[in-house]
């Protein structure tokens, strides 16, 4: 089992930063990906980042390359994600989420091939 908790989410104005943490514990060796997702409201969950806790290997939506950093904190199992040049598209509750399906290096932003989830955090942009 994995547990995963959440932190870092408010309000900002566009074009403000905000960084979201993710404390992980458990039995994180399983998971060799680990990522952050967003749900808005009357949308599907999306994947924003994702890493490879391995390799340090980096994946990301197009819509937030080049203004969203994951980053991975091995001595304290921490997730990080930096936001920064936020729009109200931004708007969304975030989660963490570490995975292991079989398939999940040919669908690393693909929240269904991830097990483990956080409760979230809500991120809003305001314009």
């Amino acid at each position: 089992q994995v547990q995963l908790v959440e932190s870092g989410g408010g309000t900002v104005q566009a074009g403000g930063s905000l960084r979201l943490s993710c404390a992980a514990s458990g039995n994180l060796y399983t998971t060799p990906y680990m990522g952050w997702f967003r749900q808005a409201p009357g949308k599907e969950r999306e994947g924003v980042a994702v890493i490879g806790r391995s390799d340090g290997n980096t994946y990301y939506a197009d819509s937030v390359k080049g203004r969203f950093a994951i980053s991975q904190e091995g001595a304290t199992n921490t997730l990080y994600l930096q936001m920064d040049s936020l729009t109200p598209e931004d708007t969304a509750m975030y989660y963490c989420a570490a995975g292991y399906n079989r398939w999940i290096r040919f669908a690393r932003l693909n929240p269904n091939q991830y097990n483990y989830w956080g409760q979230g955090t809500q991120v809003t942009v305001s314009s």
